[in-house]
């Protein structure tokens, strides 16, 4: 692999997208202009096979795009921001209005238990917004989101809604699909662009309901895309600790071009684990690997 220090490569700039549709643990969105520098100057159509928050997708702003995921709730408020973005604003402003006044807790539990029972696009929005730290559990055996209520006051209608109309605007050229991403990284052409940020190997198991992958697999699938004349980048644990264990990852010596780290800062997950407590030793920087 040729490594490549991050001040020593070339990169575009890139104008940060500060405002934040949803909140995501491993959201990208403070550092996406990073990461968006260092794509190419020019490709074809973009794909985004883990999609999450959208944080990258929505910074970069492609004219001819696919976001994906098989998370049939994240996809429904995805597909909601682009066909009918009004929809959005209306399901957020109505959780928004019976969770303002003193029973705030109770109801987000009561939409919580509505998004358990059932769960849907209408209310993950709300309780991605409104639970603690930002940090979308969900337990494994049966998708049950288990994050209590965030001390926080959730944004307001009015504030929300001008995300909506931004994010609408810089994703008018994306197609939402939820479709696992090996279907998705086998549409792409040469000339295109893949951006793949799995979730951590060693410590997402009960997080966002993220796809279920193999590294190994995932790592084939790149060198086959590379092969065929797609660029594909990859967000991957970098000095991410799972307890006292630095990962080490099983990346082949020749299928990445250059290599770098990406600093995330505090990790998101021992802030809501660790409250009161010193994170200093839990920055979380990510390697940013590139096969072009």
């Amino acid at each position: 692999m040729q490594l490549a220090l991050f001040q020593d490569n070339v990169t575009m700039p890139i104008r940060p997208l500060k405002s934040q549709l949803l909140k995501w643990i491993g959201n990208k969105q403070r550092f996406a202009h990073e990461i968006v520098s260092f794509f190419p100057n020019s490709f074809n159509r973009y794909f985004e096979p883990f999609l999450g928050s959208g944080a990258v997708l929505a910074t970069l702003a492609p004219v001819d795009a696919i976001g994906s995921d098989i998370f049939s709730p994240l996809m429904e408020i995805w597909r909601a921001l682009q066909e009918n973005p009004e929809q959005l604003k209306q399901w957020y402003e109505h959780h928004w209005q019976l969770a303002s006044g003193e029973q705030k807790i109770e109801v987000y539990e009561r939409i919580k238990a509505s998004y358990n029972t059932n769960p849907n696009g209408a209310d993950l929005l709300f309780l991605c917004r409104a639970c603690y730290g930002g940090v979308v559990r969900f337990r494994q055996s049966d998708g049950y989101m288990s994050t209590p209520c965030g001390i926080h006051a959730p944004i307001s209608p009015n504030a929300f809604a001008k995300r909506v109309d931004e994010w609408h605007s810089r994703t008018q050229g994306t197609q939402f699909l939820e479709i696992h991403y090996e279907e998705a990284m086998a549409m792409a052409q040469p000339g295109d662009l893949i951006y793949c940020d799995p979730p951590y190997m060693h410590s997402q198991g009960i997080l966002y309901r993220g796809q279920s992958f193999e590294l190994e697999h995932l790592l084939q699938l790149i060198e086959q895309c590379k092969h065929r004349g797609v660029y594909v980048a990859l967000s991957i644990d970098g000095t991410k600790k799972s307890g006292d264990v630095l990962c080490t990852l099983p990346i082949p010596i020749d299928l990445f071009e250059r290599e770098m780290f990406v600093n995330c800062g505090r990790s998101m997950l021992k802030r809501f684990q660790m409250e009161g407590q010193t994170l200093e030793k839990e920055i979380v920087a990510d390697r940013l690997l590139l096969t072009y």
